[in-house]
C-alpha cells in the first residue's frame, strides 16, 4: 500500500481526528457496519466484529468504491509497517483482492495468515465496485521483530484508508504490484462499539444478507444497486446553505433568525472544543482546548504532521472544517473602509453603504488589538522596531479599526476577532445562536457535489450523505433557495459539476465518471465566467534582525514544548503570549503606478520567519519578518478551475500578470528599507547585499507569493447579480469570497463577514422566496 512514512510514525489516538467512523447499514446486503465514506473520493470503508466475549479472531469488512477507483485499501491499525493491509480493485466485472504485509516502506508482499472469503454482494455494477469480505485469523499476527500486533477491538483506534487513481500493474493477479497510493487518510474509530450479537455475525459471515433469512453460498455476485445506506425520506428545506465558512455561517444564522427552515452543510468536521473538536496539544490536556482554540498555535497550522483541516482536493491551502478559513487563519480583523464596497472596486451602487451591515457584524464580533485577557500586549519588540522604521518615513500611529478609512501612511497594533483569549470568529458567535433554533439543521461531513436543477430552477443538492435523502439528494421546499458558500475554489467546482460555468470546465465534469451522469443536458448548460477575475495578494517577506527581538523560537515549540511560564499563564486565565497569533503590527500606504492607478500596500510585522536566505551570519533568536502585500487597486488577475480529477486548482496564477503591480511592490520595498541604517542594530538579512530588491522579487517562488486571500472567482456583476443571485438562475445564490470583485484593503476576514451580512439581507428582501 506504500503508506507514506509520516503516516506510519504518528502516535494515533482518538482525539486527533476530525472524522469519526459511525454506524450504518448497507442497504444492499443488510449488514450493520461501522465506518465512513471519504468525502473526497466517495469510497466507503466498513467493519463489523463478533461479540468481544466470543474471543474471535475475525471480522467482516467492505469497501464500496466509485467505478473509476483504480484500487483502494485499508489498514485497520492505521499504520503500514508490521500491520494487516487489505487491498482490492476491479478487474472487469470481478473483484481482485489480497492481504499484504510490509516491513519497510517498499511494496507490501502477500500475507498468508489471513483467510479471506468474498461474501455475496461483492461485485461490480455500472457506477460502483464492492468488496464485502470475511477476514479470518485477522485480529492478531506476529511481527518480524519478535512481537505481535493486533487490531484494538475493545478500544478506540485510528484505521487508515488508501485510494489510488492509478491502476495496478496486473489487474488479474491478486499479488500484483502497484504504485504508491494517490491519497490516504485516517479517521477515529471506536472499535469497542463495532460488535454485533453472535447470531447476527454468524449469519452474515456464512453468506446471509439482511437481518433475517437463510444463509447462502459465499460466492462473488454482481450488484445492481449504488446505495450503501437504507432508503430514507428526504426532508425539504427553505434554504440549503453549502459550506460553513464565514459566509455560510452568517447566512444560515440570519436566515434561521428570520424563521426560515435552514440546512447548513459542511464537508469537514468540528474544530474548537465547543463544537466537538478534541485535537489539542498535550500541554493543554484537561483544559477543554483544541489547536483551533489557542491563538498562539496559528503558525503550527502549516507545520503539523497531521493537518486534517486542509482540503485534500484543492491544491492551495483551504480549510475543510467548521468555520473554514476563520478557524485556521491568524484572525487579523479589519473594519472595512468605504473603498471595499465602492463602485470603483467593482461593486454595484446598491452595495456602497455598508456601515449598517458592518455594525451588525461588530455588534456580534468586536475587534481587539489586545487579545490577552489581562489587557496587556506581549512579545511587542518587533512592533517597536518596525514603528521606528515607519516613523522615519512619515507614518502615523493610530487604532486602525477606529479609523477604517484612514489607510495612508498609518500603522497600528494588529487587530483580531479573538474572544476572551481564545479563537472567536463566526463559529463562536453566529453558529452558537443558530444551532439552538429548532428550524436550523447542521450536518458535518456532508459533501455537496452538485446542484440538482431543471433549467434555471434549482431543485436541491446532491451530497455524499444518504441519510439526508435517497442517494444523497436533499430537496428544497416550494420557492426554496440554495446558497453556495463553499469558498473561492469550492463554489466554482460545485457550479462546474452542475453545468454552470465555462464550457471547458463543464466538459471536464462531463468526462468524470461520477460528475458526468449527474450533469443536466447540454442544452441547459449556463455559460458564465466562473473561475475568472481571480485575485490574491502577492506577498513578499523581508527578514530582519535586531538585538531587542525575541523570535520566540520561531513558534516551533508552541505545539509540543512551549515556554513553561507562558503555557501556565495561558491555561490559568487565557492571557499572555499564547492569547494572540503571531502578527504584532500592521501598516498601510498608497502608491501610484505608471498606469496612473493607485494601489495600496499593507505590511504585517511578526516575530520569527518562515525562511531565511542570507550570506550574513545572524542570531536566529533575533529575527523578525515584515511581509508586504499589494491589496486594493491591484490589476493582476488569474483563473481557477478544476482538472480531470475534479481537483480544484489555480489555472492561471493571479500574481503580477500586470507588470505594473510588480513595479509598485518593488517600489514599496525599496521605500521601506531606505531607513534601515538609521535604526541602531537593525539589519536586513533577506534579501541581503548579494542581490537587489528587483532580482529578489523577480526570483521569488510563485508559490510563496500566495497569501490565500483568493477572491473574485464568481464575481458580482459577471456571475451573480446585485442580490448575489447567480445569473440565469431562479433560486441560486452565492455568499462567499468568490463574489468579491476586487481585493479589499486588508486581510479579507472582516470585509467578507460584512459582505455576508449585506448579502443575506438582500436575499431575504428579494421577492419570490420561501
Amino acid at each position: 500500500m506504500l503508506l507514506r512514512p509520516a503516516f506510519s510514525v504518528l502516535i494515533l489516538v482518538g482525539p486527533v481526528f476530525s472524522q469519526l467512523g459511525t454506524a450504518y447499514t448497507d442497504s444492499v446486503n443488510g449488514i450493520s457496519f461501522w465506518g465512513l465514506t471519504d468525502v473526497v473520493h466517495g469510497v466507503t470503508y466498513g467493519y463489523v466484529f463478533p461479540p468481544l466475549a466470543d474471543n474471535s479472531t475475525e471480522f467482516i469488512g467492505e469497501i464500496v468504491a466509485p467505478i473509476d477507483t483504480q484500487w483502494a485499501g485499508v489498514s485497520p491499525t492505521g499504520t503500514m509497517l508490521q500491520s494487516l493491509l487489505l487491498v482490492a480493485w476491479r478487474n472487469g466485472n470481478s473483484i481482485v483482492r489480497s492481504a499484504r504485509f510490509a516491513t519497510d516502506y517498499v511494496q507490501p508482499v502477500a500475507f498468508t495468515q489471513p483467510i479471506l472469503t468474498d461474501l455475496p454482494t461483492t461485485g461490480v455494477n455500472s457506477t460502483h465496485w464492492r468488496w464485502v469480505y470475511r477476514c479470518q485469523d485477522c485480529i492478531t499476527w506476529p511481527t518480524t521483530t519478535g512481537g505481535t500486533n493486533s487490531i484494538p477491538i475493545s478500544a478506540f483506534g485510528a484505521p487508515a484508508w488508501t485510494f489510488s487513481s492509478v491502476a495496478v500493474d496486473e489487474p488479474a493477479n491478486p499479488n500484483s504490484t502497484f504504485q504508491e497510493h494517490t491519497d490516504f487518510g485516517f479517521y477515529g474509530f471506536d472499535f469497542s462499539s463495532a460488535h454485533v450479537d453472535s447470531a447476527s455475525y454468524a449469519y452474515w459471515a456464512s453468506g446471509g444478507t439482511g437481518p433475517t433469512g437463510t444463509p447462502t453460498t459465499t460466492t462473488t455476485t454482481t450488484s445492481t444497486s449504488t446505495s450503501s445506506t437504507p432508503t430514507v425520506t428526504a426532508t425539504p428545506y427553505d434554504y440549503i446553505v453549502v459550506g460553513a465558512g464565514p459566509g455560510g455561517l452568517i447566512t444560515a444564522d440570519r436566515l434561521s433568525e428570520a424563521g426560515k427552515k435552514v440546512l447548513l452543510l459542511e464537508r469537514g468536521g468540528p474544530a474548537t472544543w465547543e463544537t466537538g473538536g478534541t485535537y489539542g496539544p498535550t500541554w493543554a490536556a484537561g483544559h477543554n482546548l483544541t489547536k483551533f482554540d489557542i491563538p498562539g498555535l496559528f503558525e503550527t497550522m502549516f507545520t503539523d504532521s497531521n493537518p486534517f483541516w486542509w482540503c485534500k482536493d484543492i491544491t492551495v491551502f483551504a480549510g475543510c472544517l467548521l468555520g473554514g478559513g476563520t478557524t485556521i487563519n491568524g484572525a487579523l480583523y479589519w473594519v472595512p473602509p468605504y473603498s471595499d464596497f465602492a463602485t470603483s472596486s467593482g461593486w454595484p451602487t446598491s452595495w456602497s453603504n455598508h456601515i449598517s451591515y458592518t455594525n451588525k457584524m461588530l455588534a456580534r464580533l468586536p475587534s481587539t488589538d489586545a487579545p490577552s485577557t489581562d489587557g496587556k500586549r506581549y512579545l511587542e519588540q518587533s512592533a517597536s522596531v518596525a514603528a521606528q522604521l515607519l516613523n522615519y518615513q512619515g507614518y502615523r500611529q493610530l487604532n486602525i479599526n477606529d479609523r477604517p478609512d484612514d489607510k495612508e501612511h498609518v500603522y497600528g497594533y494588529s487587530s483580531f476577532d479573538f474572544i476572551g483569549g481564545k479563537r472567536g470568529g463566526p463559529v463562536a458567535t453566529y453558529f452558537q445562536s443558530a444551532k439552538v433554533r429548532p428550524n436550523f439543521t447542521f450536518r458535518q461531513y456532508s459533501y455537496v457535489q452538485n446542484l440538482v436543477r431543471n433549467g434555471s430552477q434549482i431543485l436541491g443538492v446532491q451530497t455524499n450523505d444518504t441519510s439526508l435523502g435517497p442517494n444523497g439528494v436533499i430537496p428544497l421546499n416550494p420557492n426554496g433557495r440554495v446558497v453556495l458558500s463553499a469558498g473561492s475554489f469550492g463554489t466554482p467546482r460545485v457550479l462546474f459539476r452542475s453545468g454552470i460555468g465555462p464550457t471547458d470546465m463543464i466538459t471536464l465534469a462531463q468526462n468524470d465518471a461520477t460528475a458526468g451522469p449527474r450533469l443536466p443536458p447540454q442544452s441547459q448548460w449556463i455559460n458564465l465566467p466562473v473561475g475568472y477575475n481571480v485575485s490574491d495578494n502577492p506577498s513578499i517577506n523581508l527578514v530582519f534582525t535586531h538585538p531587542s527581538i525575541d523570535a520566540y523560537e520561531n513558534w516551533a515549540q508552541v505545539w509540543s514544548n512551549p515556554r513553561p511560564a507562558d503555557a501556565s499563564q495561558y491555561l490559568a486565565n487565557f492571557s499572555g503570549v499564547l492569547a494572540a497569533s503571531s502578527p504584532r503590527l500592521n501598516f498601510w500606504r498608497a502608491l501610484s503606478g505608471t498606469d496612473g492607478k493607485t494601489r495600496w500596500v499593507q505590511g504585517t510585522v511578526r516575530p520569527g520567519a518562515a525562511s531565511v536566505t542570507t550570506a550574513y551570519p545572524y542570531n536566529a533568536s533575533q529575527i523578525f519578518t515584515i511581509t508586504l502585500y499589494l491589496s486594493t487597486g491591484i490589476t493582476s488577475r488569474g483563473r481557477v478551475g478544476v482538472d480531470a480529477a475534479m481537483t480544484a486548482r489555480p489555472l492561471v496564477n493571479p500574481w503580477f500578470s500586470d507588470p505594473v503591480d510588480k513595479v509598485v511592490l518593488i517600489q514599496a520595498i525599496n521605500d521601506l528599507i531606505l531607513n534601515v541604517k538609521n535604526i541602531p542594530g537593525l539589519s536586513l538579512i533577506t534579501p541581503d547585499n548579494t542581490t537587489t530588491v528587483t532580482d529578489y522579487v523577480n526570483d521569488y517562488d510563485p508559490a510563496s507569493l500566495c497569501s490565500n486571500h483568493w477572491v473574485g472567482s464568481a464575481s458580482i456583476g459577471s456571475v451573480v447579480d446585485e442580490n448575489a443571485k447567480v445569473l440565469n438562475t431562479d433560486n441560486l445564490f452565492i455568499v462567499d469570497a468568490s463574489i468579491i470583485p476586487q481585493l479589499p484593503m486588508g486581510n479579507p476576514h472582516g470585509m467578507l463577514m460584512s459582505m455576508a451580512e449585506q448579502a443575506v439581507a438582500k436575499i431575504m428582501a428579494l421577492a419570490g422566496g420561501p
